[in-house]
């Protein structure tokens, strides 16, 4: 597709698929409960290996998954392996209520839908009988299902290659999954989700002692040569669509390659593929504006990039008796908030810093590219702290052009005895708490938890400088957004991302008149009222082994 081509449909998509007070994105208006897709991918025909189950959690502190450095590194082994799935994108519970039962996963998703699947490419093992494999990942019953085998000759290029031990851990996309109920706001969604799943693969990895970076020179074509996309026989509407390859290595190593030569893509367009994809739905709903962003956004080949951050204390470096697996697999998204619970000065500071980029800590370490999303706080009870509305900017040179696309009746005074690497200006003072619901679709819980935050990513020269950089702010919010769901279960709250605002009255509270920044994610943070007819159960407790 021609370039200016692609930054006009993208345009034009994010345009149609702003919500309004009088008119919502569109949608299918009612839910088809027979066509709602199955909530687990599997692949037919494809022999499966059983990861086995932590028999005990890592003991690390919860600050251990930023800052990985104090971690020993684990050996690459299945067992390894499957634990670092287990807690990055496993089940983290089962939940009934009235004879309706639905799984939980470790890494978030609107609505519960999950359109983010996982695949590994994976070393010889002597579970794999000393083969190299290409698998894909099932959640529900914690196995890898085995779809290309390949010999040590493919590794070793693999190795001389990137120079260490590793595997390779790749994210897609069903776009269906969340069209389902979303309709065409959906391609957002499936975005954020894949940005939550890769800083959930990036915290789980601390725990190792292993470090995820994101290979951002292969095209997307690349991607899905090597995980036998183009040779697997898709069901219309439900193809998986590639979107990020990445590198699991030991967090020592820190100049690993970010590019696959050709010779070894050609290696892998050779391999027989195994497995058939099973129907999702009987039937399908078609958004063509999806597919047309889709394909607009398509990576191709580029250059290499390392992103660089700079090295900064944490604001607070451990939260003491905290403990990283407990805090993983606790996350939750609360329903409703009690719309009293205040939150410290201290600890709103404390989540905010770990949004942070800083060099070699997770999750922004992942090299997707440039920081490009700032937080516009709703501050509704923060102790010791004005009620209002404030900005933090996670990439402090951005203050000049984004002041100058505001209105000028903001008051930008400098937060006080606040860290430097947080600049926090307050905009507007005030309790914001009905204006903060209203522009989040009306939804009480962006008003009743402690504050809640609008994501603003540095839009039009992104997607006009690389098309495909559209995803990545999506991805870019979706991570932010599960720094806060751990932050806020740390800090003994509770967490929800909220995906339905009103885009345009946010930009018209900053003064925005261009698409320079634009609201592309909503989250808050608050103290959750618990649905006590709900009962919870354990995450594998369906299986028999």
């Amino acid at each position: 597709m021609d370039r200016d081509i692609c930054i006009q449909k993208i345009i034009e998509y994010h345009e149609r698929t702003k919500h309004y007070p009088d008119r919502y994105a569109r949608s299918s208006g009612q839910l088809d409960w027979a066509n709602q897709p199955a909530p687990f991918m599997r692949y037919e025909g494809a022999p499966v290996l059983d990861f086995p189950f932590l028999a005990k959690d890592p003991e690390t502190n919860y600050f251990g998954i930023y800052d990985r450095r104090g971690n020993p590194s684990k050996d690459f082994t299945f067992e390894n392996i499957g634990a670092f799935l287990e807690l990055s994108v496993g089940l983290s519970a089962w939940k009934s209520i009235s004879g309706d039962t639905w799984a939980l996963r470790i890494n978030p998703s609107s609505g519960n839908l999950h359109p983010t699947e996982v695949h590994l490419i994976l070393p010889p093992l002597s579970e794999s009988e000393n083969c190299g494999g290409v698998y894909h990942y099932n959640p529900y019953r914690h196995i890898v299902e085995w779809r290309a085998t390949f010999d040590n000759s493919l590794w070793s290029k693999v190795m001389s290659h990137f120079k260490t031990d590793g595997f390779f851990v790749a994210l897609s996309s069903i776009y269906w999954r969340e069209a389902w109920k979303y309709g065409e706001r959906a391609f957002r969604y499936c975005n954020h989700d894949e940005g939550h799943a890769l800083a959930c693969l990036s915290f789980s990895a601390s725990l190792n002692g292993w470090k995820v970076t994101c290979l951002n020179a292969p095209s997307d074509s690349d991607i899905e040569t090597m995980l036998g996309f183009q040779k697997t026989p898709w069901i219309e509407h439900e193809k998986e669509e590639a979107d990020l390859l990445c590198f699991v290595h030991r967090a020592s190593e820190t100049d690993v390659p970010v590019d696959i030569p050709d010779e070894i893509i050609t290696m892998f367009k050779k391999l027989p593929c195994i497995g058939d994809p099973a129907f999702l739905s009987e039937e399908h709903v078609v958004w063509e504006v999806i597919d047309d962003v889709s394909a607009a956004t398509v990576k191709p080949a580029t250059d290499k990039k390392v992103i660089i951050y700079n090295e900064n204390e944490f604001f607070e470096k451990e939260i003491t008796g905290v403990n990283a697996a407990n805090i993983i697999r606790q996350r939750r998204s609360g329903q409703s908030y009690d719309g009293e619970t205040p939150i410290s000065r201290n600890d709103f500071l404390a989540i905010l810093d770990k949004t942070i980029p800083r060099r070699n800590c997770a999750p922004f370490d992942v090299n997707i590219g440039d920081v490009s999303v700032h937080l516009l706080i709703f501050a509704h009870r923060v102790t010791g702290l004005d009620s209002g509305i404030y900005i933090l900017f996670r990439d402090k040179n951005d203050y000049e052009n984004f002041k100058g696309k505001c209105t000028s009746v903001l008051l930008w005074e400098r937060v006080k005895d606040v860290p430097d690497i947080l600049p926090l200006y307050l905009l507007k003072k005030g309790d914001l708490r009905q204006e903060a619901a209203y522009i989040s679709c009306d939804q009480e819980i962006a008003g009743d938890g402690a504050f809640s935050i609008g994501m603003m990513a540095r839009f039009i020269d992104n997607v006009e400088n690389e098309p495909h950089s559209y995803r990545r702010l999506l991805w870019e919010a979706g991570m932010i957004g599960q720094v806060l769901y751990l932050e806020a279960e740390a800090h003994s709250l509770r967490g929800t991302g909220i995906g339905c605002y009103y885009d345009d009255l946010v930009h018209e509270l900053l003064g925005f008149t261009d698409n320079t920044y634009q609201d592309i994610y909503h989250f808050t943070v608050g103290k959750a009222l618990e649905d006590t007819r709900i009962t919870t159960l354990a995450p594998y407790g369906h299986l028999k082994r």
